[in-house]
């Protein structure tokens, strides 16, 4: 008996209703200060049935600044004690890959990569992605986004700004990047720093094309449940 045959490509099959498209995506996390917002991203991604994959790359002074700012220490574990008992912690679909591993698979264009968001993004990462230096995985994992002219978010967080920062910033924006400085809102009413965090991983999860459920907008009525 013939075997069943489907004539279509693999993105059609992707992107079928039978097969829904999922997203592969890079997180890095740098020693600027801000670390409860990646958290925030981690969390957020973790439960977000349409990610597929998260690669998580952590530098070494983001493990400094996570410690002093939230309390985790150490790269044991890690990404167990970042979710905590949020949603989705049990998910398998967050790698932790090493911060020197320029072998890693997200060092080379051919592997399929949808966005990539650093978050926090020191001024010492927006220089080597600016200058093209990839001296470590989070720039080469950047390089690659923009020479494969993929999604690129730069939190950069620092003031005040100096000429060089400024300078770094035109020059990844003119490369592809999109530079979405960590600056939190108020016109939402946050009740709380968690609040503040989740509505701007909300806004840059709205700008890589994942909406999230309940977040913010400006002019839209809230759901009762979303105002408890």
């Amino acid at each position: 008996m013939a075997l069943a045959t489907d004539s279509r490509s693999a993105s059609e099959l992707a992107a079928s209703p039978a097969h829904p498209a999922r997203t592969t995506l890079i997180l890095a996390i740098t020693g600027a200060s801000g670390s409860i917002f990646a958290v925030e991203m981690l969390r957020a991604l973790a439960s977000d049935e349409r990610v597929a994959r998260v690669l998580l790359v952590v530098s070494p002074s983001a493990l400094r600044v996570l410690a002093e700012e939230t309390g985790v220490s150490g790269r044991n574990s890690l990404v167990q004690r970042l979710l905590g008992s949020a949603p989705g912690s049990a998910s398998e679909k967050i790698t932790l890959l090493e911060h020197q591993d320029i072998g890693a698979p997200i060092a080379s264009g051919s592997y399929p990569v949808d966005a990539m968001v650093v978050l926090p993004c020191s001024m010492g990462t927006l220089a080597g992605i600016a200058q093209g230096i990839a001296g470590n995985l989070i720039e080469r994992a950047a390089d690659v986004c923009l020479k494969e002219r993929r999604r690129l978010v730069l939190c950069v967080r620092e003031t005040p700004l100096n000429l060089i920062h400024l300078r770094n910033m035109v020059a990844v924006t003119e490369s592809g990047a999109t530079v979405f400085p960590l600056i939190p809102t108020f016109y939402n009413h946050p009740q709380s720093v968690e609040d503040i965090a989740r509505n701007y991983v909300h806004r840059v999860l709205q700008h890589i094309g994942l909406p999230q459920p309940g977040a913010y907008a400006w002019g839209v009525p809230q759901a009762a449940e979303d105002l408890a």
